[in-house]
């Protein structure tokens, strides 16, 4: 009974009245104890909760195939719980060997004891309960007691059962107090016991809170998986297990190369292990769900803050499994101190500037360069919870890598200063910043999003960046503080852009409203129209409706001809690149056309339409080029298009295309496995088209007006 009291309390007790004890079981139970009436009887139960046998499997698809559960005990007294026991993870024969210690007042109130299967996130699974009868117990004896279990909607079924040790000891109350000093006394211990145990409870959920790490997962694929139906293909999910976690992904419907592209996160806790446990299951209908294979992840051996690609084998040749795994360390065990980033230490700077210097332009092409972030703080950030706080974090993600703050808990300004460093293997990627609420029961929650290409980066400036919607076409509430500075080689960056660009595996496809393809439709109808309109006009040259027309074509068109070279074509164009730098009128009008494109962003609902996306992409993209939307790209084109106007005047037209059919012919010849791509699909698809430039377009953040009471409005 002393278990749960102070050794002044227990003192206390040993010195009043046997009436104190009652004590005990109003600690247990919440309420606060009443003093007993003379002469009513009391009882100390002592309880060992020592092990379980053969319990009921409540897991039937987990990682072993023969099933397993997780299970925990709770002890009831009086409708009210008054025990639980530690969970015990993957076992069917768990051994607790717990000790507890109960005050009950009466005999006839029997203890309810009931066993549940641990479910990280979803509802726990009955096991199976038991009644243990006081009144048969014999008094001031240890008496070892078996419960069978059972289920009350399956009577029949063989649960299991729970070993325990039982010590029932009575109580008399002879001494006489004072009433009314009694229960001053009694009140006053209950409610430092009451305190006591609060503290205790506040201690248990502080600590479940503090794990070592997050372990961000995102399932790429499947490959060369066994078939296990008839038809030679399987329906394939994925079940992850991190000590007490579990997660399962959705099921693909027949096939042996499943794409999940799903991605999600998990937590490591202390008593976890390091150890990820991956399971393929073939879904059955009607039957149980078979077992394709299994394969396990040491992620001690993976450094931390940096994204691997994995390709892990199923045991005995079962097949594949293609992954992403992020380790990220929580504010409890690591945070990168601002004073002695790589960046700002000039021995570490001197040496990543050499790196990427002029002189190693042709030395491992995939290396670009390297963007460091520090994500510093947020301010005005929405409310999430019911309590009028949030438990903000931010993930980084640039391509397929993705890193993540630690949360900081109750706040809507919170700082996080922390360092995250990724290596670019691509110049024209887009650093997505997502601001997001920590729920340990669901998904986090939206808070807000940043878009910001490394080409529009200003290197070593702290810039507050006005936070954005899921579509970032509108802001939202809250501002985020980043530094953000990118070092790169540009001829290996001139030069990644003409090759295909890095697939991102987790993303959402694409979705456009029927306004918006109504607009891309009466783009290309103008663009007809125009065309027409151009052809009507040089056919009325040949015509002679106008003589003085008609003239000046003809001698302008024997001129061109009589003095055409086939070197004019790029110098012409790159003669049309100089001009819009120098009078970039034409940006303006764009970029209205862009702005009143969202205007009817919530009219109606979305739809996917590929070919309203095709429409859009190709009719900006040579425009977006020309009008310096992205200037190293335009810089890119006036080299290119400068080297093509010096060979083209140097080298005879025929050597030129001799020596291209020679490489397209010999390509695979010398290498066998290169992937086949088109250089002008490749540079175009960098190019943004006018939905992108409006997403990654910076607002402007008001000093004067405060994030909290910032309105909704729209950027344009």
């Amino acid at each position: 009974m002393f278990a749960l009291l102070s050794g002044e309390e227990a003192a206390l007790h040993r010195d009043m009245s046997d009436a104190a004890l009652g004590m005990g079981a109003a600690c247990s139970s919440g309420d606060p104890p009443q003093p007993a009436a003379s002469g009513s009887g009391m009882y100390k139960l002592d309880i060992m909760l020592k092990r379980g046998h053969n319990l009921a499997i409540r897991t039937e698809e987990d990682f072993v195939p023969a099933g397993t559960s997780d299970p925990y005990v709770k002890f009831k007294l009086a409708g009210k719980e008054v025990f639980r026991s530690k969970t015990i993870h993957k076992n069917l024969n768990p051994v607790w060997e717990e000790r507890t210690s109960l005050v009950v007042d009466s005999l006839s109130e029997p203890l309810y004891v009931k066993v549940f299967d641990y479910d990280f996130g979803l509802q726990d699974d009955f096991m199976g309960s038991a009644f243990l009868y006081l009144e048969s117990l014999e008094q001031q004896r240890t008496i070892p007691v078996t419960l069978v279990l059972k289920d009350p909607h399956l009577p029949d079924q063989d649960l299991g059962s729970l070993e325990l040790a039982v010590t029932l000891t009575p109580k008399d109350s002879p001494l006489q107090e004072p009433r009314d000093m009694t229960t001053m006394l009694l009140r006053r211990s209950w409610k430092r016991s009451t305190k006591q145990q609060s503290m205790r409870l506040s201690e248990v959920h502080r600590k479940s809170q503090l794990w070592r790490g997050i372990v961000s997962i995102a399932l790429i694929e499947g490959r060369n998986l066994i078939p296990m139906d008839p038809n030679g293909l399987s329906d394939p999910y994925v079940k992850f297990r991190l000590g007490p976690q579990k997660y399962k992904s959705k099921t693909m419907q027949k096939t042996l190369s499943p794409q999940w592209r799903e991605q999600f996160d998990l937590h490591m806790y202390e008593e976890s292990g390091g150890v990820l446990e991956m399971t393929v299951w073939d879904k059955d209908t009607g039957r149980r769900d078979d077992f394709i294979g299994r394969c396990q992840l040491d992620l001690s051996s993976l450094a931390k803050e940096q994204t691997h690609h994995l390709e892990l084998s199923l045991e005995e040749n079962r097949g594949d499994l293609v992954l992403l795994v992020t380790l990220t360390a929580t504010a409890a065990v690591s945070i990168t101190d601002l004073s002695i980033t790589p960046l700002d230490d000039p021995y570490e700077r001197r040496e990543i500037h050499k790196r990427y210097s002029a002189r190693r332009s042709f030395s491992n092409f995939k290396d670009v360069g390297v963007v460091q972030v520090k994500v510093l703080r947020a301010e005005g950030l929405m409310v999430a919870d019911v309590t009028g706080k949030s438990d903000p974090f931010c993930v980084l993600e640039l391509n397929n890598d993705r890193l993540q703050t630690h949360t900081v808990y109750k706040n809507l300004n919170p700082e996080w200063n922390k360092v995250f460093t990724f290596n670019v293997k691509d110049i024209h990627s887009v650093l997505e910043v997502t601001v997001l609420d920590e729920d340990r029961d669901r998904s986090a929650d939206f808070l807000g999003k940043v878009a910001i290409p490394l080409l529009s980066v200003h290197n070593g400036q702290q810039r507050a960046y006005l936070l954005k919607n899921k579509e970032l076409t509108a802001p939202t509430k809250g501002v985020i503080h980043l530094e953000i500075e990118v070092i790169y080689n540009t001829v290996k960056a001139a030069l990644r852009t003409v090759v295909p660009a890095e697939q991102k595996y987790i993303e959402e496809e694409p979705k456009v409203s029927k306004q918006l393809l109504q607009q891309n439709f009466n783009r290309v109808k103008r663009c007809i129209l125009v065309l027409i309109s151009y052809g009507a006009y040089i056919n009325s040259c040949f015509e002679w409706e106008s003589a003085q027309r008609s003239i000046l074509s003809f001698v302008l068109f024997v001129v061109v001809v009589w003095n055409f070279e086939v070197y004019m074509l790029p110098l012409l164009l790159v003669l049309l690149l100089v001009w819009n730098c120098c009078f970039p009128s034409s940006r303006e009008t764009t970029d209205g056309s862009m702005e009143a494109m969202f205007e009817w962003e919530d009219e109606e609902e979305d739809k996917e339409d590929k070919i309203g996306f095709a429409i859009e992409w190709i009719w900006f993209l040579f425009c977006s080029t020309f009008n310096w939307t992205v200037p190293f790209l335009s810089w890119l084109a006036i080299a290119a298009l400068c080297s093509a106007t010096f060979l083209l005047y140097l080298i005879p037209l025929r050597f030129l295309v001799l020596a291209w059919g020679v490489n397209k012919f010999t390509k695979k010849l010398r290498d066998p496995y290169m992937i086949e791509n088109n250089e002008l699909l490749d540079f175009l698809s960098r190019v943004p088209s006018d939905v992108q430039v409006m997403q990654y377009r910076e607002l402007k953040v008001d000093p004067g007006q405060s994030p909290n009471k910032r309105r909704r409005t729209n950027p344009s």
